[in-house]
């Protein structure tokens, strides 16, 4: 099998439904349609060019570079060759009931000839579609359709490639000055073809409207780059249709190499959610709240005992885990996952980051609905009956369930809220009750959570252990950042977890998560160290540990879940919701620790470190 295409190699287009990864050399190795968790039509990512590809980049080798277009998803690679340059713009356009790719050849010097190979294998790269040349609407003069079932792709474009040995494949030449365009369309297989795109319109309207949303950011602290790129991923990872906010596009990309740490990630877990919300109210986006709430109160309707933590987009409850045995895996990685198990899972965290969220989207003035509240207090209510039974935690251990002390301070945290929104904002709730859970539980994790001989809170209660979901204590306003508590556990963190300058998310040596194997440091991890520092008034280590983490990003500024530093490497699944929430987390924390510092914007050292690792002056490159 051939080595895989590296996952820092790959950028993300789509259309707020679902989402397509293409390499810097121009294939389409993912696509799921039309939703982030339908099954997949082109899925090389986890196979090769038989599981289904789409393939528009130069027959030979090239210099080969990206930028996204402005503040947008639009992607532009150009690729220099020997006999001349050509560009390639790829795209899902925004707007109502398509679900498109466009991409877009451009001749810009001399002559480039061209590889054009399109493999279309439904389910998951199971089912080979009967594939026709076939006259579209009186505007097109060819159209190639693939159907299999249910499902139907119809490419149209400038020539379209013709069938070789299973594949659909055209060599061609671009000359300077030539401009072909391509634009494959899904759609029911009962369906009429739709008509074609306004292609130039489509593109306009795409960029217009990523710009105009990313305007509306507040944010205005350091490296805000890196924070404006991450907030359009986030919104790439948002289906703004349903409401359901995915915690990555895609599936079994492994933490552990050849191994069987390999999840499915395209669904909505509610702390992933509650914490991207925080993010962007975080910078100004309060209108996202409004509709994530929304179905936040359509998924968990019914008996509160029912929540789960994860759903599907569309706030579907049925996500059961299966292998994918037809599939080899990203490098040999198996079992390839489709569905997640740990939906069965008792987390009792989950609530806490919900209710933070909420809670700071009414303290910045939304309007709570009275639907919502009576929901959110069932919620609560249910909590106070069985918060103190031992759950899987926030990494969802697959061992035996545990008191982790994580779970406890988001117990607190929902709890808090909970008082602050009946104190604060007027709402209906036993207030006294709830005061006196949170003061109860704040009593147990400050005396079990705690090793006072060592300094540091603990794993959980039956461990001398720690884990990096402590760092999150002073930053859910359970313990102030400089508190000595807190900065004994910052040291004993930073002395056993951190690996080349990273953090782990526990030492899986130590057994408790019931897996073989092992994992690479985890960068959502490493950006809540940022935030730690940043609250203990430590400045300089919070810029240090924030530029390192900014130069492990790709050349258009994409995390992974993972990072290995040892073969400088991206791991697990990609672009990953998680590492970009944290990020514009841990730069809001160095602002407002600079502004209590009164370092205003206009005496900050602005020299960043971009996303290839190089220092520069923030010259506002959107790339």
């Amino acid at each position: 099998m051939n080595a895989p295409t590296p996952i820092e190699e790959y950028a993300i287009i789509g259309d707020t439904e679902t989402a397509a990864l293409v390499s810097r050399q121009g294939s389409i190795d993912w696509l799921c349609l039309p939703r982030f968790d339908s099954a997949s039509c082109f899925t090389a990512l986890l196979g090769g060019p038989e599981h289904g590809r789409w393939f528009l980049g130069p027959d030979g080798p090239a210099d080969s570079h990206r930028r996204y277009i402005g503040r947008s998803s639009v992607l532009e690679t150009v690729h220099e060759t020997a006999t001349g340059i050509v560009k390639v713009t790829d795209l899902m356009p925004l707007g109502p009931d398509r679900a498109d790719i466009v991409r877009i050849v451009e001749g810009l010097d001399g002559e480039v000839d061209m590889r054009h190979d399109f493999v279309v294998r439904f389910d998951y790269g199971r089912i080979r579609p009967w594939m026709s040349h076939e006259a579209g609407h009186e505007e097109d003069h060819d159209v190639l359709v693939a159907i299999a079932g249910p499902d139907m792709l119809l490419l149209r474009g400038s020539r379209l490639p013709h069938a070789v040995d299973g594949h659909h494949q055209d060599l061609f030449t671009v000359h300077a000055g030539e401009r072909l365009q391509f634009d494959l369309s899904w759609f029911s297989s009962w369906k009429q073809i739709p008509p074609p795109l306004d292609i130039p319109s489509r593109v306009t309207r795409t960029i217009e409207t990523s710009q105009k949303w990313a305007s509306h950011s507040t944010y205005e602290g350091p490296y805000a780059d890196a924070v404006v790129r991450s907030l359009l991923i986030l919104r790439l990872l948002t289906d703004t249709r349903r409401g359901g906010i995915v915690a990555a596009p895609t599936t079994s990309l492994p933490e552990d190499f050849g191994g069987v740490r390999n999840w499915d990630y395209r669904f909505c877990w509610l702390r992933d959610a509650s914490l991207t919300l925080e993010a962007l109210l975080k910078v100004g986006f309060l209108e996202a709240t409004s509709l994530w709430r929304d179905w936040l109160v359509r998924a968990i309707a019914g008996d509160p005992e029912d929540m789960q933590i994860m759903y599907a987009v569309d706030g579907g409850r049925n996500l059961p885990e299966r292998e994918l045995t037809h599939l080899p895996g990203y490098a040999d990685s198996r079992p390839v996952r489709i569905g997640n198990g740990a939906v069965d899972q008792k987390q009792t965290d989950v609530l806490g980051e919900v209710m933070i969220a909420l809670q700071m989207a009414r303290d910045l003035g939304m309007p709570e609905s009275e639907h919502a509240w009576r929901v959110q207090r069932a919620m609560v209510e249910e909590l106070a009956e069985h918060w103190d039974d031992p759950d899987n935690g926030i990494w969802e251990i697959r061992g035996p369930l545990r008191q982790f002390t994580h779970s406890r301070v988001m117990v607190w945290a929902a709890f808090d809220r909970a008082v602050r929104a009946v104190e604060e904002h007027g709402l209906d709730g036993p207030v006294d009750k709830w005061r006196r859970l949170r003061d109860q539980v704040r009593e147990e994790v400050l005396t079990q959570g705690f090793n006072t001989a060592e300094n540091t809170f603990i794993q959980h209660y039956d461990t001398t252990e720690v884990d990096a979901s402590l760092l999150v204590i002073p930053l859910v306003g359970f313990l102030p950042g400089d508190d000595p508590r807190v900065l004994g556990t910052i040291e004993r963190i930073e002395r056993d977890l951190m690996h080349d300058g990273l953090l782990l998310r526990y030492r899986t040596e130590a057994g408790v998560d019931g897996l073989p194997g092992t994992e690479h440091p985890f960068l959502a991890c490493s950006f809540w160290l940022v935030s730690a520092y940043a609250a203990a008034g430590r400045l300089d280590e919070a810029h240090e540990l924030m530029s390192r983490l900014l130069g492990l990003a790709n050349d258009v500024g994409l995390l992974s879940e993972e990072y290995d530093p040892t073969e400088h490497r991206m791991v697990g699944n990609f672009p990953q919701a998680f590492s970009h929430l944290t990020l514009v987390g841990a730069a809001v924390a160095i602002a407002e620790a600079e502004a209590r510092r009164g370092i205003s914007p206009a005496h900050r050292d602005t020299t960043e470190r971009s996303t290839d690792g190089n220092d520069r002056k923030d010259d506002h490159d959107d790339r």
